[in-house]
């Protein structure tokens, strides 16, 4: 039986945006959010949510950020084993339309690594989907244990429990897997030059997921809002 591990974010579209976030994990997890530069961090930052709460909450308009998941946390929410920017953590980012008739951009990342699923749900009657595309007004999902098909020299332990699984980017921090140097821009930055074909093993669990940097492709989802969408 596989059981369904997951952070689900819903939210609303556009002109700013509503956000509801739902902890369907069997364990306390502590929500973070973080404004790229310039932007602020909602709620302060972080807030608590035990298994099975949620917590709504407004982003203004024009915000851009992420929101993950910290786990196995002291319960004053310190010195948590996963979780972290620039660690192995599951993502979830928003580019949120700045004024209305723009579109909002969102994704669930796993360029950094994993460590619990992830869901983006939009809170219905909230949004314009404009044809059948899956990435225009989708619901991108990577509700996969991931933990359990991750590489072993990926893998970050606790004892001998796999709690989150590294990138090859966050693992080696090579110019290669990370994109960086001279493997960028995109046309650079190349499967052939990867020793190991890491990203694909969680592009095969989490399709809807960036597994490395230049993953838009397949990853990237936008969505006009009435006039703001609603994110769950």
């Amino acid at each position: 039986m596989q059981l369904f591990i997951y952070l689900s974010i819903l939210f609303t579209i556009c002109y700013g945006g509503e956000f509801r976030v739902k902890n369907n994990c069997p364990f306390t997890v502590w929500a973070r959010t973080l404004g790229n530069q310039g932007h602020y961090n909602p709620e302060g930052g972080r807030f608590v949510l035990t298994t099975g709460a949620s917590h709504n909450f407004n982003i203004n308009q024009g915000w851009a950020g992420r929101i993950w998941a910290d786990t196995l946390c002291q319960p004053d929410g310190s010195q948590c084993k996963t979780g972290g920017w620039g660690t192995a953590t599951t993502l979830g980012e928003w580019n949120l339309a700045a004024k209305t008739g723009d579109m909002d951009w969102y994704d669930i990342s796993l360029v950094d690594g994993y460590n619990v699923g992830m869901r983006i749900t939009l809170i219905p009657g909230t949004f314009d989907k404009q044809g059948p595309d899956h990435y225009n007004c989708g619901e991108p999902v990577c509700i996969e244990d991931m933990l359990a098909h991750c590489p072993g020299e990926l893998a970050v332990k606790d004892g001998d429990k796999t709690i989150a699984c590294m990138s090859a980017c966050t693992k080696f921090r090579t110019e290669a897997y990370c994109c960086t140097g001279a493997h960028q821009p995109r046309d650079k930055c190349v499967k052939k030059d990867w020793p190991v074909d890491y990203p694909s093993t969680f592009k095969h669990y989490c399709p809807d997921a960036y597994s490395w940097a230049y993953d838009d492709a397949t990853s990237t989802f936008a969505c006009h809002g009435k006039p703001y969408t609603g994110y769950e």
